[in-house]
């Protein structure tokens, strides 16, 4: 074969090529297109922390920075509809949240637990109180966690899975707070932070098997927060800040961007 035929064989294939992974991408683009999406939970699903929250969601806090809002964004659903909302509780999501969700809706995210299980009570206690306290309060959160939250999680679920019976559902879970033996000199104790974070893992692991026994997707944001908790010295969490307490122990806008959005993407 001559070279010039060579050239033009070669220019050919590689054509061919580009074609074909610009038809892969576009039907990528395609089924990220006709997705109908409704984003559902608590602050961290809302963005609290993240600043630059929609005036229109009130109370609610909806930042233009939470997973949710940029999901959206880099994917164009062919609907979106975001109605997760500070300080949710189950019964708020049952009572308040799940208008949008239908037949059509085909994805769905969720964060919700930790306002049922007192989490703001147990830093409040922890960060104002004694350590005995504070570990005190831990347990009475782990003995909710085990005596009342499963059946509050199960009603919330059998109520998307009805109102979205095609839909493919993703439970997103809660990072560990803080990093032992990191920078922090003062605050809360070494001990209190372990329990703390022994405290969220438990959170979590009731969570995930409430999400996989009703066949819903677990997604763990604990990997992507590793080494960037709290006196990490790259903290994607906000501390206590006692000028916008609210945003105490949320992510921040990185930590949305970073720790929950490629967990979420990964398996969207």
């Amino acid at each position: 074969m001559r070279p010039a035929r060579i050239t033009a064989y070669v220019s050919s294939l590689l054509l061919a090529l580009g074609l074909a992974l610009t038809g892969a991408g576009s039907a990528s683009g395609a089924a990220a297109a006709g997705e109908r999406y409704v984003a559902l939970g608590d602050s961290y699903s809302s963005g609290v922390g993240a600043g630059s929250y929609d005036s229109a969601s009130g109370n609610c806090k909806r930042s233009t920075r939470a997973y949710p809002r940029l999901w959206a964004n880099a994917n164009a659903p062919a609907s979106f509809h975001f109605d997760a909302c500070s300080g949710a509780t189950t019964a708020n999501v049952l009572n308040s949240q799940l208008g949008n969700l239908s037949s059509a809706t085909t994805l769905v995210s969720i964060s919700i637990g930790g306002n049922d299980a007192g989490f703001a009570d147990v830093m409040t206690t922890c960060v104002l109180q004694s350590e005995s306290s504070c570990l005190a309060r831990i347990n009475q959160a782990k003995a909710f966690v085990d005596s009342t939250l499963p059946g509050r999680l199960d009603n919330t679920y059998n109520a998307i899975r009805s109102r979205a019976a095609g839909a493919h559902v993703v439970v997103l879970g809660y990072p560990r707070f803080y990093k032992l033996g990191g920078s922090c000199l003062a605050g809360l104790s070494e001990t209190e932070r372990s329990a703390i974070n022994s405290a969220s893992d438990y959170l979590n692991a009731a969570t995930e098997k409430r999400a996989l026994d009703h066949g819903f997707t677990w997604a763990s944001v604990v990997p992507r927060f590793t080494g960037h908790e709290i006196c990490s010295g790259s903290a994607w969490l906000h501390s206590v800040n006692w000028v916008n307490i609210g945003e105490s122990y949320h992510p921040t806008a990185t930590g949305q961007s970073s720790g929950y959005l490629p967990t979420f993407s990964a398996v969207a």
